[in-house]
């Protein structure tokens, strides 16, 4: 063939004959055909690596050469292909990587369109156990999209991360003219290669495509000598660059992407290699790690690098499990006389993991590590023993009468059997232990489906009780540590007990079977199960578990609801209730509720709940949502009561009247003016359009819901209710109160949190900043561990994340943030907080009746509202402060005092443009305009705080 358009040079491996014939088959088979394959053969490579390379060039010889330079180091290899490329791009393959189908075409026409020296996209590499493949993280905002940029120093993150370690080529006249060429002294070579080759070629294009895949998962103890020599040629070339402010960030991605790896895989390592690693790393780590660099990585990462570093393979280990296992106290902790808690190994800074919050948790609460160190056959018997780890701030009591006993639990969790442990040693930092047990004794599966037991230890002083698996490095338990099984059902059900490590690091026991009863027994009941008429009832079993399974679908239900549950007769006097898809028992229709409660009126009340019925009125019928008691009572019912929107697919009866309380003022664009409505086709909108005309009466607190919500979802004049919100009217009765008799005492709601009447409450309701899908956990803007920090001596934080939405907080002193999301009535929060953080919840707009400062917390204002747009500049009619960072807030937290008297009469404003109609009495006013047909005159004053009856 002619000079091919890309030559990709793979070097061969011993052992690798398959992986060998994969790379160069995704070579040939690219689609872009002038694409050559060299085969790099290591000198005395086995016969049947030769016999793959020659098959391979006898099958395309005119697209496979093969070479053979007589060297065995890598490096050489890939500069032998270089040197024998013809090619206009050169791109290396190691051996088991492999092209995507177009990957070649990419890279050469980006190259020719750009005439870019050096031509770059992502790849995929391995993960567990070889069958899968993912993307590293930090490719994604690289390769976001496809550029071209001048010099490498206007993509300097090409070196920060191992990011032209493959899926790159290289134009040959750049490599000649250069001198590019790895460097046969490092093993670790390829690191160095690409951002050498960056930074002396000319432009650079990066393409948003995958190039390659089937990468290994890189193996950092395997020579971590030349991985760091490889990383410290790295940052030297940085520097050469002017690139200097990059060595940091090069040094943190080289701790995360390559050591914090290696401290996690500790214990899938045999003791020696462990050993091993850790001599290597106390040889070659010191003054290779920075210590500022180490100490912007989280509290456990640090800890594994330093052990590391210092070569403690012992403490490493502990590291890692800390590491596998999140939140375990996998060593044990000392606190000092300045509060600072510290892993073992002297009062290092690095060492200092007071942020994980262990020292607040009690014995009982811990997730304490167990290490099994020993388990011995003896017999049918076996010994094992291990250690307990105790914090120095908790433990057992000194003249606590200490228990403990081993809990074996088949994997369901349906059945356990207990062995007492013999022997408990408790001393300062931990309690070490050791029993005899005979699992054929003490076990008596019945060796079908309870095959698996996992073996975990529980140990009681009397007053707590605290569980711990038990952990250990995957070499402790082998083959020779099998011991004898007695199933219920007899020896042909399984005859030996086998240990083994989890991929969880703890211990468990499987059933098996190793002596001929029990084999042939296995091998018939398999043969039962798998020959034509059991696989033809396996077939027909889950065809029936299908047709079940439609029973209960939503689209059956909703298909059965419309055809039939609509042509029943409505039932007077029957009404649903539901309030944020079934998540709580508040808002709105909750103030509705009470209201209609509260004057005795003859309505029959449902309420739908969307997981658990805790919280919600027990004198209501309760229906969980989506269930065919649910679909009955919304087809028969007269009224259907809601904030958010009872199911789309869900027609109203013709005679039932619909009250859409809504749940909140709008910030950011809503219904039809949200840019992901308008990009919806007709179809999605005419579905949303015929979920918004069931409305017959929806609820506004002023104009500008009117001009804004109303105008959002099409609603005609007449179905517009001008009463404020019902939920708010506790608000205002909770102010006038505070204003005719003080804040103090506080709400009942208090002293149920645990808060104390001098500490001001500070109120965190960030907004929902998801889209469709199950609820999920978000990381807060708002640190509470430093909030605690700060004002957790006159402060207490309350987080209320979104009901779509779940928090993730950290461990913080008892009685400093608490987390609400799980409360049901967010009046109450709000009557009971001193102050409100928010960003653009529209929670602002009710906590502004109650005249108390608010604090916008909105680090990306000016990007969200770009994304979702808004009604109004929020910097200028901002009730309060908007400030962009966590230490703006504490600032403004710090002086609230003094500073909140320049933002009434702003909060003042707020509240008066958008509750304009809200006066307190709306729920009152609801239920005599939507049930009017069964109200009677009034015998009660408007309601006081939400979940409080009013008194006659």
């Amino acid at each position: 063939m002619s000079a091919p358009d890309v030559s990709c040079v793979v070097t061969a491996a011993e052992g690798g004959e398959e992986a060998l014939t994969a790379s160069v088959r995704s070579v040939l088979d690219q689609s872009l055909r002038a694409v050559e394959a060299l085969v790099v053969l290591p000198a005395g490579a086995p016969a049947a690596l030769r016999t793959a390379a020659g098959s391979l060039a006898g099958h395309a010889p005119d697209r496979v050469r093969v070479l053979d330079p007589g060297t065995d180091s890598v490096a050489s290899l890939r500069n032998a292909g270089l040197d024998a490329a013809r090619g206009t791009y050169v791109l290396v393959l190691d051996t088991g990587e492999r092209l995507q189908r177009h990957a070649c075409r990419t890279l050469w026409e980006a190259g020719t369109r750009t005439r870019a020296d050096l031509v770059a996209g992502g790849w995929s590499r391995l993960t567990g156990d070889g069958t899968k493949e993912q993307e590293p993280a930090w490719q994604q905002p690289l390769f976001l999209r496809s550029r071209t940029v001048g010099r490498f120093t206007e993509a300097p993150e090409l070196a920060v991360h191992d990011a032209l370690v493959t899926g790159f080529c290289v134009r040959r006249a750049a490599l000649e003219r250069h001198a590019l060429r790895y460097d046969e002294d490092l093993t670790h070579s390829g690191i160095l290669f690409g951002p050498l080759a960056a930074a002396v070629v000319g432009r650079i294009a990066l393409v948003r495509r995958r190039i390659v895949c089937g990468r290994a998962v890189p193996d950092a103890g395997r020579d971590l000598a030349g991985l760091v020599e490889a990383h410290r040629r790295v940052c030297h070339v940085l520097v050469a660059q002017g690139l200097a402010e990059l060595r940091e960030e090069r040094d943190r991605a080289f701790l995360l992407d390559h050591l914090v790896p290696l401290v996690r895989g500790f214990p899938e390592r045999p003791a020696a290699g462990r050993e091993r690693v850790a001599a290597t790393a106390a040889r070659v780590l010191p003054g290779s790690v920075p210590e500022p660099v180490l100490l912007t990585l989280p509290p456990v990462e640090r800890v594994g690098v330093r052990l590391l570093e210092r070569g403690d393979a012992e403490g490493t280990l502990g590291a890692a499990y800390a590491l596998r296992r999140r939140g375990t106290v996998a060593a044990p902790l000392s606190v000092r006389d300045d509060g600072r808690v510290y892993w073992p190994g002297g009062p290092d800074p690095v060492l200092d993991v007071t942020e994980l919050g262990h020292q607040y948790r009690p014995f009982g609460e811990l997730k304490l590590m167990n290490r099994l160190t020993r388990y011995e056959v003896h017999g049918s018997l076996v010994l094992l023993a291990g250690r307990l780890v105790l914090p120095a701030h908790t433990g057992p009591g000194p003249d606590a009468p200490l228990t403990a006993h081993l809990e074996f639990r088949v994997r369901d969790g349906s059945r356990t059997f207990r062995a007492p442990v013999d022997s408990l040693r408790p001393d300062t930092t931990g309690i070490s232990w050791s029993t005899r047990a005979d699992p054929g004794r003490l076990l008596r599966p019945f060796g079908a489906r309870d095959t698996v037991w996992d073996v975990r230890m529980v140990v009681e002083d009397g007053r707590d009780r605290a569980v711990s698996d038990l952990f250990a490095p995957h070499d402790l338990v082998g083959p020779a540590d099998r011991s004898p099984a007695r199933p219920r059902l007899g020896r042909v059900a399984g005859d030996t007990w086998e240990p083994y490590i989890t991929l969880r690091d703890h211990l468990a026991l499987r059933l098996e079977a190793r002596h001929r009863p029990a084999r042939t027994a296995r091998r018939l009941v398999h043969y039962a199960t798998h020959f034509r008429p059991a696989r033809r009832a396996r077939l027909l079993l889950r065809a029936l578990r299908r047709r079940r399974d439609r029973l209960h679908a939503r689209g059956f239900k909703a298909s059965v609801y419309r055809s039939w549950l609509l042509r029943l007769p409505v039932r007077r006097g029957s009404v649903v209730f539901e309030s944020h898809m079934g998540t709580c028992y508040g808002d709105s229709p909750r103030a509705v509720h009470e209201e209609v409660r509260a004057r005795g009126l003859r309505l029959r009340c449902v309420w739908a709940y969307a997981e658990s019925p805790d919280g919600f009125p027990q004198d209501a019928r309760l229906v969980r949502r989506w269930s065919w008691r649910y679909l009955w009572e919304l087809a028969r019912a007269e009224y259907w009561v809601d904030n958010q929107g009872f199911p789309q697919d869900l027609d109203k009866p013709s005679g039932t009247t619909y009250l859409q309380t809504w749940h909140g003022s709008a910030y950011k664009r809503m219904g039809f003016d949200e840019t992901r409505v308008r990009m919806q086709n007709a179809p999605q909108r005419e579905r949303l359009q015929q979920a918004v005309n069931r409305f017959d009466h929806f609820l506004v607190r002023s104009g500008h819901d009117e001009r804004t919500l109303a105008r959002a979802y099409r609603l005609p004049e007449a179905k517009l209710l001008r009463t404020g919100y019902p939920r708010n009217d506790a608000l205002l009765a909770a102010r006038a109160r505070a204003e005719s008799q003080g804040r103090l005492p506080r709400p009942a709601l208090a002293a149920e949190l645990g808060l104390p009447d001098h500490r001001l409450v500070v109120l965190y309701a960030p907004t929902f900043r998801g889209g469709p899908g199950k609820r999920r956990r978000q990381r807060l803007l708002l640190d509470a561990a430093r909030f605690a920090e700060r004002f957790g001596d006159t402060c207490t934080l309350l987080v209320r994340a979104h009901y779509l939405e779940a928090a993730s907080l950290p461990a913080c002193p008892p009685g400093t943030v608490v987390d609400v999301s799980d409360h049901h009535d967010v009046s109450e929060l709000l009557a009971l907080a001193d102050v409100l953080v928010t960003d653009y919840s529209s929670i602002m707009f009710d906590y502004a009746l109650l005249d108390r400062p608010i604090l916008l917390l909105a680090p990306d204002l000016d990007a969200y509202a770009a994304e979702r747009g808004s009604y109004f500049d929020l910097r200028e009619k901002a009730p309060g402060p908007v400030v962009a960072t966590e230490e703006e807030l504490f600032d403004e937290l710090d002086r609230l005092k003094s500073a909140d008297t320049a933002h009434q009469e702003r909060r003042a404003a707020f509240a008066a443009e958008f509750g304009a109609y809200d006066r307190g009495d709306a729920a009152r006013e609801v239920v005599d305009t939507v049930f009017a047909r069964y109200t009677a005159p009034s015998r009660t004053v408007p309601t006081g705080e939400a979940g409080h009856e009013p008194q006659p």
